[in-house]
This record gives C-alpha cells, structure tokens and sequence, in this order.
C-alpha cells in the first residue's frame, strides 16, 4: 500500500514523536535497516532505536523483514507515505492530529534551518537554487485548495525519480520541497497589497 491513514489517536500521537518521524524518513529513503544500523545514521543509542522501531509496528507503520537475528533483524517501512486527518469532528482525534501537523512542520524548520547555516559551504549554483520566499495571496478555501493540487502536479515528474534512478539526471540531489499556504495573521484592518513578490 502506498499510503497510510491514521486515524487512531494512539496512533497519531505515536507517529507524533520527533524520532519516529526521523526513523519513518529514514526507513523510505534508504531501504530496510537493523537498529544497529539506524542507530549508526541517527546518533542515537541501539536501544533507543529498537524501543522506536517497535512502536511504530504496534500501529502498522513499520514491520521486520524476517531476516536477520536480535538487534541484528532489519525494520522497513509498510508504506510510502502517511497522512491523517486536517479535520475531523473528534476532539481527541483532532487534538493527537495537530500534534502531529506540529511535529511535522518542526522537523521542516530544523531541516531547513540545518541548510541556511551550511549553505556557505554549498556549490554557489546549490546555493542559488535553494534559497526561501514566500508570497502574500488574496484566495478562496476552494482557490487555495486548486492551488495545491497544481503544485503537486508540477511536482509529480520529480517525484517518480525516486522509484526510478535512471531518471535522475547526474547532477540530481535529494531535496526536500515543502509547500504550505495557510491563512496569514490579521493585524488591525489595515489592507495589505493585492500581491508581494517572493523574498528572501
């Protein structure tokens, strides 16, 4: 199965833990690996990543291969990619989902914030490329929504390299692209433009 839904609370407040998330990456990205190894990549203690992996199998997000033995048994993921609820009528659902939306869009900041301090050691064309912006727009929900959906059209040619190697060309580099409109902040009533250009 390509994705997963969670709608279990438990679930979503598992999957929520900031290791767990780096643990699921890891797993997509590079294959099936022992806690021995995931350990190794991470920084983090043999047990602490076999307590993780565990828990994530309580709720159906990874499994062992069945080869191996002890610690020495590889864990992979059982989909692709996850996703839960943006709204849901059950507080505590919803409660354990924005926790999980928190999570995510924190592990956005430190990955970029990791890259905004090494950039300088970048090639100048990478640094170039990879630089932030934004840009204030006056949507509907309904615009919006159109919106993300030819974002993630755009992007799906990029995406298929991932399954498949032959398509990427020699210069490629893993990159992470988040996008994410949300409505802005309102101070006062003052009107801001119709539009601003992207900045750094």
């Amino acid at each position: 199965m390509d994705r997963r839904q969670l709608t279990d609370p438990r679930a979503l407040r598992a999957y929520a833990h900031p290791f767990r998330l780096t643990l699921i990456g890891l797993l997509r990205r590079e294959g099936a690996l022992t806690a021995t190894r995931a350990a190794e990549l991470t920084g983090e203690s043999v047990a602490s990543c076999s307590y993780h992996l565990r828990m994530l199998a309580k709720y159906g997000l990874t499994e062992q291969t069945g080869e191996g033995r002890g610690r020495q048994k590889p864990w992979r993921a059982t989909t692709a990619r996850t996703s839960w609820p943006g709204r849901t009528a059950d507080p505590e659902a919803r409660e354990a989902a924005t926790a999980v939306s928190l999570a995510v869009v924190e592990r956005y900041f430190t990955e970029a914030a990791r890259w905004l301090e090494n950039r300088p050691t970048e090639p100048a064309d990478w640094q170039e490329a990879a630089s932030p912006g934004d840009a204030t727009i006056f949507v509907t929900a309904a615009e919006l929504k159109e919106l993300d959906e030819k974002v993630r059209e755009l992007l799906q040619p990029y995406i298929r390299r991932a399954d498949a190697p032959e398509l990427r060309p020699a210069a490629a580099r893993r990159v992470s692209y988040v996008h994410f409109g949300h409505p802005a902040r309102e101070f006062g009533t003052r009107t801001r433009g119709e539009a601003e250009e992207p900045h750094a």
